[in-house]
């Protein structure tokens, strides 16, 4: 016949209309796989690959092609090479290597080894990348993590290639903004669920927030670090953390202050402490007011409505305070804009679960339709993690009709957990 009929027959199968439109789709799948923002492959390997001689992939293309076409290349066509073993016979190495190549890419934009050439770095850079930060935040909120990680992890390496030829004040500006982009970088791994590429990250941004000599910076990095150990559950470890933000109140920022106070809420939230959680919140509502800087990182609690209420809320979910947390959600989504798709997701996904703690299940199926659709948008690890709670917290009514119809509807994020 002249081409591989079977690799065509499933690009067909897919909807990949075109072999162009198959390499898009592949790589684009590759890159969200193994968290490698180089996977690549080309319109004209694609064409290759459905012709006569299709060659043999990679060992790691190998398995984006299965992962996303649910077969291995020797059903597709490709001729295996001598001694190929597939990957599902030997699983647990494949994963090791597969977490292993995620790692390095994750390293890989923030451990670029030196020296190098130098050159001139104009000071209007920082400007630049204040401004593209801004941007970036915004992106997030309708986006989610994924299609991200790739463009910020870049800038934030050519940040700090830029840090390596500056001088003076210039240079202390690119830390200062570098380590502001390597927390961002941090939060969307955390958002995807990657807890070992944030926790490396969040060290980053730590390392930078030293080296800038900031002390707002190192209260925020300090931050970072506790929202990691939030979502790993660990509550003193959280405190430890923020109290440490919190040492020299005088030296930070009002912002920074909030941050770490809603922060350590988080963190006495996991010790079971209500009384913890209420003082703490108390006491961030107080120093809002005072949030006026011009720091261009941390500005959630501005930019958010109803931010300190999402933090109870939250919080008090945690405690298992459902009839208390479902008031709360309901008025924080009358706040939340539509657009900001990925956290309207996350709170009807916490909204769903305190309802079904104060006994509302009907409500909570209502709230959980919505929240999936959004999970499957943005691919947000934290959703999904969510939605799989709100299955155990409605398992008293997995026989009712309820019950029955969430399982339906949790299928696209619950199968295989």
């Amino acid at each position: 016949m002249g081409r591989n009929d079977a690799l065509r027959a499933a690009r067909l199968r897919k909807g990949w209309r075109t072999m162009e439109q198959a390499a898009e789709r592949i790589t684009a799948h590759g890159r969200q796989t193994l968290a490698d923002p180089h996977f690549n492959v080309s319109a004209r390997t694609w064409r290759r690959w459905e012709g006569q001689r299709p060659g043999w992939p990679s060992e790691e293309t190998a398995i984006v092609v299965h992962d996303a076409l649910g077969r291995w290349p020797e059903d597709l066509g490709f001729p295996p090479p001598p001694g190929w073993i597939r990957p599902e016979h030997h699983t647990e190495d494949t994963e090791e290597q597969v977490k292993r190549r995620a790692f390095l890419s994750v390293t890989a934009a923030a451990l670029v080894a030196g020296p190098i050439t130098p050159q001139h770095v104009d000071p209007a850079l920082i400007d630049y990348f204040e401004q593209q930060l801004e941007g970036h935040y915004r992106a997030d909120m309708f986006l989610g993590p994924h299609d991200l990680i790739g463009t910020v992890s870049a800038q934030y390496q050519l940040i700090d290639k830029l840090v390596r030829s500056a001088q003076g004040e210039t240079r202390r500006g690119l830390l200062r903004v570098g380590a502001a982009y390597a927390a961002l970088v941090g939060w969307l791994y955390q958002d995807a669920g990657d807890l070992d590429g944030a926790a490396f990250w969040r060290g980053i941004t730590q390392e930078v927030a030293l080296r800038s000599r900031d002390p707002h910076l190192i209260g925020y990095s300090l931050v970072n670090q506790a929202q990691v150990r939030t979502d790993l559950g660990d509550g003193p470890a959280v405190i430890d953390l923020c109290e440490a933000a919190l040492d020299e109140p005088r030296t930070v920022a009002p912002k920074v202050r909030v941050m770490a106070l809603q922060q350590q809420a988080h963190g006495a939230s996991l010790t079971n402490d209500r009384q913890g959680v209420d003082r703490l919140i108390a006491e961030a509502e107080r120093l809002l007011p005072r949030v006026n800087d011009e720091l261009p990182w941390g500005n959630a609690c501005r930019r958010t409505p109803g931010y300190l209420e999402i933090q109870r809320a939250t919080c008090y979910g945690r405690l298992g305070l459902g009839a208390e947390a479902a008031s709360l959600w309901k008025q924080v989504l009358l706040q939340v804009p539509e657009t900001a798709r990925r956290d309207r997701g996350v709170y009807m996904a916490r909204h769903a679960i305190a309802a079904a703690g104060a006994g509302a299940p009907d409500h909570a199926l209502e709230l959980a339709r919505p929240a999936v659709s959004i999970a499957a948008e943005t691919r947000s690890a934290r959703m999904e993690r969510e939605l799989r709670h709100l299955r155990q917290v409605m398992r008293p009514w997995h026989n009712s009709a309820a019950g029955r119809e969430l399982a339906d509807v949790l299928a696209p994020v619950t199968q295989g957990s």
